[in-house]
């Protein structure tokens, strides 16, 4: 069974009258990459959050986000009250040397660098908050697996379909190449002895045979027929079998278009020509869903 590496998945916890919200959203990408966004207030949790994200998933971008709701000021932020008093003791020294008087913006004095902080919780509390956030993490990973498995499923399906309209198509081409050979026999005998009797010439058997031979040899298309057959069982093999399967899959699809075109420049034939564009076509919308297979 695939899975898609296209999902979204939240939840929400509550931990010491803090209401915390997890929303995590995946995207195709070769390789795993993980976006973690955290309030400072807790942002000591993102390598915890980002091995979890590991153990879970092993491919795709991941957007992780967490929010803090219906929280209040004085549990997100605290005040350097020593550094905000000594800061307006100098501004009113500055404003008697200047013999000027004034109030003092304390709103305005807020947004100095370092005057407000945010609040860090004791060694107790983050142990506390670790373990809200990474169950609140964990529950949100488990409705995003559900919604890539349930992704996976219907692109297998399509998948499926796709492996089968090529083997349809396979089969003609196999029926039509047995009949290639003789009807190119049958021409070529046929045009020699146009150009013989205007000449009065006798046709040389032999030499027609050599001939016949080498376009057989030269239009021999058995042994990819049979490869592209194995790469579609393989396939759908890997498409069947648990765990990742996405790189697996663009390597068997790109071998099968190897095999396609080698079939179409080694077939002289317009029928066969024909049905291997259509297997092209097929295997072209194979790579692209594939590469939002996990």
């Amino acid at each position: 069974m695939i899975n898609s590496m296209t999902g979204y998945g939240d939840a929400q916890g509550e931990i010491d009258g803090l209401s915390y919200a997890v929303e995590i959203k995946t995207v195709n990408n070769r390789y795993f990459k993980a976006a973690i966004k955290l309030p400072e207030q807790v942002a000591f949790l993102e390598e915890d959050i980002e091995k979890l994200l590991r153990r879970n998933l092993s491919r795709g971008t991941v957007n992780y986000a967490l929010r803090l709701k219906e929280v209040s000021a004085p549990s997100l932020f605290d005040i350097d009250e020593a550094a905000l008093k000594a800061l307006m003791e100098r501004l009113r020294r500055i404003g008697s040397a200047a013999g000027s008087g004034g109030v003092i913006d304390i709103g305005g004095l807020l947004n100095l660098p370092g005057i407000i902080r945010p609040a860090l919780p004791d060694n107790e509390t983050a142990r506390r908050i670790r373990e809200a956030v990474l169950k609140v993490s964990e529950e949100a990973i488990g409705k995003l697996k559900q919604m890539r498995a349930a992704e996976g499923a219907a692109l297998e399906a399509d998948l499926m379909n796709r492996c089968r309209e090529i083997e349809r198509y396979l089969g003609r081409i196999h029926a039509r190449s047995d009949a290639v050979l003789p009807e190119y026999a049958r021409m070529l005998k046929k045009r020699v002895d146009e150009l013989l009797a205007q000449a009065g010439l006798k046709l040389d058997e032999e030499v027609l045979a050599r001939e016949v031979a080498v376009f057989a040899d030269r239009s021999d298309i058995s042994e990819e027929i049979a490869r592209l057959s194995s790469h579609l069982q393989q396939f759908t093999q890997s498409c069947g079998a648990n765990g990742q399967a996405g790189r697996r899959l663009d390597f068997i699809s790109q071998e099968m278009l190897r095999e396609a075109n080698t079939i179409a420049s080694k077939a002289s034939d317009t029928e066969i020509t024909r049905y291997v564009v259509d297997i092209k076509c097929e295997i072209d919308r194979i790579k692209e869903q594939v590469q939002n297979v996990e």
